[in-house]
Order: structure tokens, then C-alpha cells, then sequence
């Protein structure tokens, strides 16, 4: 999505982009396409996670395929507002991890003229809405949502399954923690494990 421009300021319009869905359905690696792209196009940009996230690497986002890009770990998204400072374009990762004001901060960005690339996971492990991205969805002008594969069936997935007992909402895992299932498996496996 290009830069645009006010016709009657003539100033740069930003906007925000969310990318969600399950676990194992590409969003990290979108973001980085994303971000790369805008790179190789001379744009300043920064990138941001949660510090929370050290799954892979502590000052990288990866993908699960082992794609990765240099990255900011912050510990709130007020951190954002002050080390986005001359950029054209701000990555963020794993927003469902950051507290409730991130869509006042990507929305402060935005309003600057900055084009904000947001993915997360858009439910939890429950199957709720995760922590900002609701409201990241409504706000912004373009939302992709992508899927995972249904480990049980090979439909499209939109849960991520947790596959052990843990029930604290935040569980950083990988395929020995979480499955994407579609709606039927996920229902089917839920209804199990309440038995």
C-alpha cells in the first residue's frame, strides 16, 4: 500500500495495517514481507515486539520459517511513541501482547503521517479476543486476516489450540504447545477437554 498524499495539504497521510489470525498462519512472516518491501524502497522503518517475546531471538523478529528482520524489544507501547522518531514506516509484532493504549499509540502515529504495520493473534487460546487487537481492527484501514492449517482435517484454521493443561492467558509455545484447528476441530477437542 502506497504513501498517500493530501491533495489539499500536500502532506504524507498515514494509516494502519493489522495483520491476524491464528498461530502458524504467517502473520509475522507478511509483517516482515511488508517491512522488507518498504525497506528496499529507501523508507525509514523500525520495528518493534513485545520484550516478553524471546521465543527465537531477543532483538529480531523471526518467523516460523526462520525469516527475520532487526527489531526494538519494548516493554510498553508508550515506547513505541518515543523511539519512532523520523521514520516512515513502524512494524509491530505480537501486538496482543502489549497493554491496552497501543491503538492510541498506533492511532498517534498514524495521525503523524506514518504508515503502522500491526500482526497479532486476534484470539486467544480460548478463543477471545486478545488484548488490544479488537480495537486494533476496527481503527484501522486495512485488515488482513490470515489462516493456519487445521492440523486434524486440513481446512482452514482460525484457533490456536493449546495442547497442554496451562491456563494462564500469556504461554509463549510452539508446536509442542499449540496447534491451529478450524472451528469444528477446535470445538470438538474443547468439548473433550471439558469432560
Amino acid at each position: 500500500m502506497p504513501f498517500l498524499e493530501n491533495p489539499v495539504s500536500g502532506k504524507r497521510k498515514g494509516y494502519i495495517e493489522v495483520i491476524a489470525g491464528s498461530m502458524f498462519s504467517g502473520k509475522t512472516e507478511e509483517l516482515i514481507r511488508r517491512l522488507k518491501r518498504a525497506k528496499y524502497a529507501k523508507q525509514r522503518v523500525e520495528i518493534f515486539k513485545p520484550i516478553i517475546d524471546t521465543r527465537y531471538s531477543e532483538e529480531e523478529v523471526v518467523s516460523h520459517d526462520a525469516n527475520s528482520i532487526h527489531s526494538t524489544p519494548v516493554s510498553s507501547s508508550g515506547n513505541i511513541l518515543m523511539l519512532a522518531q523520523n521514520v516512515d514506516v513502524v512494524g509491530i509484532d505480537e501486538a496482543q501482547f502489549f497493554d491496552m493504549n497501543l491503538p492510541n499509540v498506533c492511532n498517534q502515529l498514524a495521525d503523524m503521517g506514518i504508515r503502522v504495520i500491526v500482526a497479532g493473534l486476534d484470539m486467544d487460546f480460548r478463543g477471545k479476543p486478545f488484548g488490544p487487537m479488537p480495537h486494533l481492527m476496527a481503527i484501522a484501514e486495512y485488515v488482513t486476516k490470515v489462516h493456519a492449517i487445521c492440523v486434524h482435517c486440513g481446512d482452514l484454521a482460525q484457533y490456536s489450540h493449546r495442547k497442554t493443561d496451562a491456563d494462564k492467558l500469556v504461554l509463549l509455545g510452539e508446536t509442542d504447545v499449540y496447534e491451529p484447528l478450524c472451528r469444528l476441530c477446535y470445538n470438538k477437542v474443547t468439548q473433550e477437554n471439558d469432560k
